[in-house]
């Protein structure tokens, strides 16, 4: 008992001693209160991307340039907290090239979300978002010999989309919402 008596008063003498003072008010003067009514005290940090990551319209992108095949970068992705990228109009599309370019000193063909394994030409984003942007290169998406699920990026002299073989090792692009 003497033990949690003697603990008791040291803590209490360590809070009075680092507690902050009050300033005394002199005649006719005024004090503010060291905590306003209605004022949130709470530092918010600013929302931002892992290091390593770039920063784009609401969310962080990545790219991976080992080679890997399409559900094992979605895989990879997730374990990072993402997604296989989605793209979601030409600004994105050019951002995310402009990544590649940094990062691989090219345009080399890489994966991102979209595939139409589920139903053939239903094509859908890994990260559930709408697949309404599209940028296929002519003749694209044509499921060559029935094999051919996943969406590539920079393909051919366009630089466009194409449909090809999930199996295919590529590098890829992740990316995730900003928390």
């Amino acid at each position: 008992m003497k033990v949690l008596i003697v603990s008791l008063l040291v803590c209490a003498l360590m809070a009075l001693t680092t507690a902050a003072a009050v300033p005394e008010a002199e005649p006719g003067q005024k004090i503010e209160p060291l905590v306003q009514e209605g004022k949130s005290h709470i530092v918010k940090r600013s929302a931002s991307c892992p290091r390593g990551w770039t920063r784009y319209n609401g969310r962080c992108f990545l790219y991976v340039p080992k080679a890997m095949s399409w559900s094992n970068a979605e895989r990879n992705c997730q374990s990072l907290g993402g997604n296989l990228a989605s793209v979601h109009n030409v600004h994105e599309y050019h951002e995310i090239q402009r990544l590649i370019v940094k990062t691989s000193y090219g345009h080399k063909a890489t994966w991102i979300g979209g595939s139409d394994a589920q139903q053939k030409n239903i094509w859908l984003w890994s990260d559930s978002s709408r697949f309404i942007y599209v940028n296929w290169c002519r003749g694209e998406p044509n499921n060559f010999f029935g094999s051919q699920h996943c969406l590539q990026m920079n393909y051919g002299v366009g630089k466009c989309w194409d449909d090809a073989k999930c199996s295919v090792r590529r590098p890829f692009v992740c990316s995730k919402k900003i928390r």
